[in-house]
C-alpha cells in the first residue's frame, strides 16, 4: 500500500514570532519531529507544503522521500495547502497533518494507518475524548480535494463525498499539542 503524508508547513506562524517551523525542539527543528513521526509511523512518502518563499534549512527536508510543494497563495488558508499538497500525493492513503504537531508518537501515525486500511473511511485520533490530528484519508478523495473550490474546507469535501469519519482511541496527548506560541515547545 501506498502511503502520502500531506505536511502542512506554509502558515506564517505568527503568534510564535515568525519561523515556528524551524524553532528548536529537543536539539533539533521543529518540522524535523514531524516529518521523522510520519516516517517512523509507516508513511512512504511526505510532501511538505511551503510557502511561495521559504528557506527552511531541516535536514529532512533532504531524506529521499520528503519532497515540497509550494501553495503559492496560504492566505486562502489550510485548505489551499491542503490542496497544494495532494497535487503532488497520489497514494492509496493520505495522512494530513499540521507542521507544528512534532510531538504526534510514530505509533499513533500506525493506528491511523491501520485503522484507515481496514476501514476505508476517513479516520482521526482520540485522546481523552478529544479529536485530534492527523488525519488519515483513503486516496481516492484526493480528486474531490483537489476539485474543492477555493473557499472550501476539508470537512466539506468529506460530506459532499459522504465519506464517513470516525475516530479511534489513543494515548497520545501529541494529538492535540500544535504550538502556537514560543511557552508552547516547554510544555
Amino acid at each position: 500500500m501506498h502511503i502520502v503524508g500531506i505536511l502542512l508547513a506554509a502558515g506564517r506562524g505568527e503568534r510564535f514570532g515568525g519561523a515556528k517551523l524551524l524553532a528548536d525542539v529537543q536539539g533539533e527543528p521543529l518540522l524535523n519531529h514531524t516529518i521523522r513521526s510520519l516516517l517512523d509511523g509507516g508513511v512512504g512518502r511526505v510532501v511538505v507544503v511551503v510557502p511561495p518563499v521559504s528557506a527552511m534549512m531541516v535536514p529532512l527536508l533532504a531524506d529521499a522521500r520528503v519532497k515540497t510543494a509550494v501553495n503559492p497563495d496560504p492566505e486562502r488558508g489550510m485548505f489551499s495547502s491542503i490542496q497544494a499538497g495532494a497535487s503532488g500525493a497520489v497514494g492509496d492513503l493520505l495522512l494530513i497533518l499540521p507542521g507544528d504537531m512534532p510531538f504526534v508518537r510514530p505509533a499513533t501515525i500506525a493506528a491511523l494507518l491501520e485503522a484507515a486500511q481496514e476501514t476505508g473511511l476517513a479516520v482521526s485520533p482520540r485522546h481523552q475524548g478529544r479529536r485530534g490530528h492527523p488525519l488519515a484519508l483513503p486516496g481516492r478523495l484526493r480528486a474531490a480535494i483537489l476539485a474543492g473550490k477555493a473557499d472550501s474546507t476539508l470537512s466539506a469535501v468529506l460530506a459532499a463525498d459522504g465519506i464517513a469519519r470516525i475516530d479511534i482511541d489513543v494515548d497520545d496527548p501529541g494529538i492535540l499539542k500544535d504550538i502556537d506560541t514560543k511557552d508552547d515547545i516547554g510544555q
